[in-house]
């Protein structure tokens, strides 16, 4: 069975039996129909994933992997704050009339900065630290720029990723200072595992860890009879996920460079309501 399964049915189970709840509490979050949307939440989650052992994808529902992806490529890769950029709908909610998130993101993504090698990206950094000088420990990104907030339709959720090499492995921290657990963990987990592969691919490294540090972990109101439901379903194999071995360069990557076979899931969960 899925290790990624395992994982995020107790990591639901805790949040549930053990977690905080808002109510009573002032929230900035609604419903679409103006109610407050309030959560139970853990404070400091941490869930690691062995990328060797398994594609950490979850079969209690399906997960859009390729949706997944393309969203991280276009932070990572394409470093854009325009959802027309964008293959998917969900950043609608945040951008304005002409498509824009504001300085958040990808925005923050494509800055470049003085480096002791040259100046360059955050993300041309990394790949020049992985190719260079592996074991440095100041192999990092960081996108939360707090002179940049008010221009940001989202002040951004997954703000940094620590690299570290152990042999020929790359590994990964990932950091996020809020999750809705429902909508976005497993989106989340796909999308850094597969940055790590790919990294890892270009700088002639294997995938190691990811490790996943959640600051508020939370399920929201109108979610729990969802996640009660979904957490007893059937758990399936995690599927195989190989990348187009030929890539050598981050930038020629695309969602069809990637492969997942055997991905047997439980059905789709339809009109999760999501707040904002």
């Amino acid at each position: 069975m899925s290790a990624a399964d395992r994982l995020f049915v107790k990591m639901c189970e805790d949040i549930l039996e053990e977690g905080f709840s808002s109510r009573g509490q002032k929230v900035r979050a609604r419903w679409e129909d103006g109610a407050e949307a309030h959560t139970v939440k853990k404070f400091g989650v941490v869930n690691r994933y062995d990328l060797q052992e398994e594609f950490p994808a979850i079969t209690l529902r399906p997960t859009a992997i390729k949706t997944a992806v393309d969203e991280m490529l276009w932070i990572w890769q394409k470093k854009s704050n325009n959802i027309n950029d964008l293959n998917s709908r969900i950043w609608d909610s945040w951008a304005d009339e002409t498509g824009s998130i504001g300085k958040a993101y990808g925005y923050q993504m494509g800055i470049k900065y003085r480096f002791p090698q040259g100046e360059m990206d955050q993300v041309d950094n990394v790949i020049w630290q992985l190719k260079n000088t592996p074991y440095s420990r100041r192999i990092m990104t960081n996108i939360y720029n707090f002179s940049d907030l008010a221009d940001m339709g989202l002040e951004p959720c997954a703000y940094s990723m620590t690299f570290n090499v152990t042999g020929d492995r790359l590994n990964a921290v990932l950091n996020q200072r809020s999750q809705d657990i429902l909508a976005a963990n497993n989106w989340n987990v796909v999308q850094y595992s597969v940055l790590i592969h790919m990294l890892a691919q270009v700088s002639g490294l294997k995938a190691g860890e990811l490790v996943h540090v959640i600051a508020d972990a939370h399920i929201y109101d109108r979610h729990i009879d969802i996640i009660k439901e979904m957490i007893k379903r059937p758990q399936y194999p995690a599927p195989k996920f190989t990348l187009n071995p030929e890539i050598k360069d981050f930038y020629d990557f695309t969602v069809d460079d990637i492969r997942i076979e055997d991905y047997q899931t439980n059905p789709q969960i339809r009109n999760i309501p999501v707040a904002v």
